[in-house]
């Protein structure tokens, strides 16, 4: 009997180290997605800053009522260049990251993440020059209620929402391929029909990537797999990122106000 309660109290106090080592985990992997959704927004602020001016003298485009390209605008959002611009967050996710994964420390990962970070608000600073400051404001607002919603669903439901992994990525394959092929047509009824369905699919990638972050870590835990907690933790944090910043750019298309 009492060789019984010595093993229960083991292990209840390995389960509670569990849960404190999942809330330490979790509150990693959102502080994280937070640091690179800062420098996401301050790289596009300070990119869209440089691209535009109330010069003449300085302008090589205007682009509305005294407002102008800069050279280094007129570079990245007119030239060729833009297409590198546009595609290079991609080509990194694909090619660097995995890279950085396999041959990198956690610490060295976290650095990656937010180069990618800052490489995706290049890519995405040109929303400062077509939608009012304001609406950027009220649709971010917008996106982060829904996002703590849904991560917190993910995190909390004892639903398997497992299955939903491979229908979710055929829909963000799908979305990629639509997106590019209307770059071309520039049809106004697929650009909406790609915003209504970005957004249920990134809602539904926030709820599983949450509870799919959540199992890998009691995986881990259980297993006793301490290499990997570090990394997992800013995989996860870029899942999330993902799924955020995807989120609040097809809202915007929905709800943003153009200058």
């Amino acid at each position: 009997m009492a060789e019984f309660h010595q093993v229960d109290v083991r292990a209840g106090a390995r389960a509670a180290a569990i849960d404190e080592g999942l809330r330490a985990h979790m509150n990693k992997v959102y502080g994280t997605m937070s640091v690179g959704m800062l420098i996401t927004f301050l790289a596009a602020w300070a990119v869209s800053g440089l691209s535009v001016t109330t010069d003449p003298a300085l302008a090589v485009a205007q682009i509305g009522a005294n407002k102008y390209l800069t050279a280094f605008g007129a570079a990245i959002y007119t030239s060729p260049l833009k297409w590198v611009i546009m595609f290079a967050p991609l080509a990194f996710l694909f090619f660097g990251i995995g890279a950085a994964v396999r041959r990198l420390s956690a610490a060295g990962v976290q650095l990656v993440f937010y180069a990618f970070a800052s490489l995706m608000g290049l890519s995405i600073s040109w929303i400062f020059l077509v939608f009012t400051g304001f609406s950027i404001i009220q649709v971010f607002l917008v996106t982060s209620i829904a996002f703590a919603g849904l991560s917190l669903w993910g995190y909390t439901t004892r639903k398997d929402i497992s299955g939903w992994g491979s229908f979710l990525i055929m829909g963000v394959i799908g979305l990629i391929v639509a997106t590019i092929v209307n770059i071309f047509l520039g049809n106004p009824a697929i650009d909406f029909a790609i915003s209504i369905l970005g957004v249920l699919i990134f809602a539904g990638l926030t709820a599983y990537d949450t509870q799919n972050i959540k199992n890998t870590y009691l995986q881990m835990a259980h297993a006793g797999d301490r290499e990997w907690l570090g990394k997992a933790a800013i995989m996860g944090a870029l899942s999330l990122y993902l799924d955020f910043i995807n989120m609040f750019m097809f809202l915007l298309q929905l709800l943003g106000n153009r200058e």
